[in-house]
């Protein structure tokens, strides 16, 4: 049999990848799923899963998800927020997303996640100079044209 290493979901072995799963992610042996540290669809997970970190937008949450999975830590993702409903009946509003990994594995997502926002600030300092350097140019008035 294979499986989905995302949603656990159980295959024949002539199936390749997940219809359950957004993507259809490839699915995987039982040995891989043992050495991804994931249960198998029978066994019972009692895993406590806690916030490894919040992302403020899907495209983060994505990004976050990707490198935890690459690392081979098991993920799940949490909308903390739905819209502006929760503001007006909360009174605050949580993170757009929560990361959670299993707890005996926090020590290990969380500075992976942590080195990611890092370089996602760098890159989007890099792009906010490199606006407005471009917006800089494009102030600067045209030269005269030369004389005859």
């Amino acid at each position: 049999m294979k499986y989905c290493a995302r949603c656990g979901s159980e295959y024949q072995d002539s199936v390749q990848d997940c219809a359950d799963c957004p993507g259809n992610p490839l699915l995987v042996s039982e040995q891989e799923m043992r050495a991804r540290g994931l249960p198998m669809p029978h066994e019972m997970d009692k895993r406590i899963f806690v916030r490894a970190a919040t992302a403020e937008d899907p495209f983060t949450a994505e990004a976050f998800v990707e490198l935890l999975q690459e690392a081979n830590i098991p993920v799940l993702v949490r909308a903390g927020r739905s819209g502006v409903v929760d503001k007006l009946t909360t009174g605050n509003l949580l993170p757009w997303w929560e990361i959670l990994v299993p707890e005996d594995l926090a020590a290990r997502a969380v500075p992976l996640l942590e080195q990611e926002r890092v370089q996602e600030l760098a890159t989007t300092d890099e792009a906010v100079m490199a606006a407005e350097e471009e917006e800089r140019e494009s102030e600067q008035p045209p030269a005269p044209p030369p004389a005859p």
